[in-house]
This record gives structure tokens, sequence and C-alpha cells, in this order.
């Protein structure tokens, strides 16, 4: 046998960065991540291919399709060859990881000609995530956002949803993606615990539906406390923005425009060094191409 699916998920940004709490918040936006799973005949051989950055590490993605194996107790049974592609910078805070696990995840699955429940599916790709330890809190928060859109409340620690709210999509998002790469295992996690009590009050304000004033305070809270730059997000709010701040944890920052104030908050972020991604809010489910 050797079934093969190919499958769509998509992007998402920080709302709520769940290092300090184990709970935390995200919404999707359109980037998004393809993956290509074909099984083949030799167990235990997971060859895997980042098309649109070969140089990347592929254990997450070898991991994702280790687990599904096991799930099935197939792993005896199958190997398989894997090509993702994606437009979303890795190592910037953009969720790269999340969108590729789902991805993988779902064309796992799909190849199998199994099916699983949406929550079933998504945690999977937060235990491969573990597993190939590109996260430091299981990322549950951005792997629900990536998978359902709209913006996700979550506990990554039970790796439950605590809420699902609509985001409207009358706002753009930019991001400001600096050059620098950044990966989630080297944060200083005992560093970021010290913000934990206001960390705290934008969770509740997201909880309170607040979720772009959210947004903006956990990402004056955790740029403070990694020492990188705030005036990026000031500055896209001064233009416009109704909320700004750092993406997971850094470096890039997102940017939340009403239609009407998209240029002057892309021309604030463009006089920072790097390149200005620009994306629409998604509400759509990883699916099956």
């Amino acid at each position: 046998m050797t079934g093969k699916a190919s499958v769509i998920a998509h992007g998402a940004a920080t709302i709520v960065n769940a290092i300090a709490l184990g709970k935390g918040a995200a919404f999707g936006v359109d980037l998004w991540t393809k993956a290509e799973v074909k099984l083949t005949s030799e167990p235990d051989v997971i060859k895997a291919e980042i098309t649109s950055d070969p140089k990347e590490s592929t254990l997450l993605i070898e991991k994702t399709v280790t687990r599904v194996l096991q799930h099935f107790n197939l792993e005896k049974a199958f190997g398989a060859k894997v090509k993702t592609k994606s437009n979303i910078p890795i190592a910037r805070g953009l969720k790269s990881s999340s969108a590729a696990a789902n991805a993988v995840a779902l064309a796992t699955i799909a190849a199998l000609g199994k099916s699983l429940d949406d929550l079933a599916v998504v945690k999977i790709g937060v235990e491969a995530a573990f597993d190939a330890k590109v996260t430091v809190t299981g990322a549950f928060d951005d792997a629900c956002a990536s998978y359902f859109g709209g913006a996700v409340i979550t506990d990554n620690l039970n790796r439950e949803i605590i809420k699902q709210l609509p985001v409207p999509q009358d706002l753009t998002v930019l991001f400001h993606v600096p050059p620098q790469k950044a990966y989630t295992i080297d944060s200083n996690v005992n560093r970021l615990q010290t913000v934990k009590p206001l960390v705290e009050v934008a969770f509740d304000t997201a909880l309170e539906g607040k979720v772009w004033e959210a947004l903006t305070l956990n990402g004056l809270i955790y740029s403070s406390a990694s020492n990188l730059n705030t005036s990026i997000a000031i500055d896209a709010l001064a233009a416009g923005a109704v909320a700004a701040g750092l993406c997971g944890k850094g470096p890039a920052v997102t940017a939340v425009a009403p239609k009407d104030r998209v240029d002057s908050v892309k021309a604030a972020l463009q006089r920072y060094d790097g390149e200005v991604l620009q994306a629409q809010v998604n509400r759509e489910k990883a699916k099956v191409l």
C-alpha cells in the first residue's frame, strides 16, 4: 500500500504567550504550510524535506509522522516520504512549527485512510513538538489557532481550549520579521517567568474578549523581559494599528491594522531592518487538499 495525502494548515499569531503562565492565546492568519505525505513499505524510514527552507531541521516532521504511526500501531508496517512547503518564516515566532506539525499529522492520518477528531490531531502535533524539542510549553494555543482559525484561549498544561472567539475579518495583519532567527527552545524561561503576574493581567484581558489590548500588553511585557526593542510595536500603534506586539518569543512583531491604516502601519514597520509580511485573519480549519 502506498497511501498519499496533501494538507494545508494555516499560520497563527500570539495574543498571550504561554511561557510564563502555562496558559495562552493566539489567532489564525492566512500564511500557510502544505504537507505531502506518501507512505512507503520501509518501516522506521521517514525521509523529510522542507522545500521552502532546505537547511532547516526536519526532526519535527519525522517525530510527527512517527507519533501518528504509533497511534495506530502501524510503525512496523510503514515508513514515509514527506515534503513540506511554507510561506511562514522559520524561527521568528510566527508559529511555523505548529503549522508544520498540524499539516504533517493530518496528512499522515489521511494517507493511512484513517480519521481522528480535530483535537486529537492537534495533540499529536504538540507531542511531536516536545519530542523534537522545538517547544517549551507545547504551544497548544498556537497549534489550536493554526488548526481551527479564529482566536483561541487555552490551558496549555492540560491541553484544553478554554474559549474560542471570532476575529473581525476586516483587519490586516502585518508582521515585521527581522533577519535573525530565535529558536523557542533557547528561550530563557526563568527570566520570562519573572513577569508572570503581568502576563496574568494580559491573559485576563483576553478572556474578557479584549484580544487586541491583550496582544499589545503581552508584547510589551515579553519584549521587556527578553530585552527586545519595544519601539517597533509602539511605532505601529502610533501609525494607527489597533494592536501591536511581539509574536511568540520573537523576534517578529505583529501589528493588526484596519484597512485604512495598513499603508501607514506598514511604512512604520519598514523603517526597521527586516521584511514586512502581510496577511489576513484566518478562520478556516486545516484541511486535506
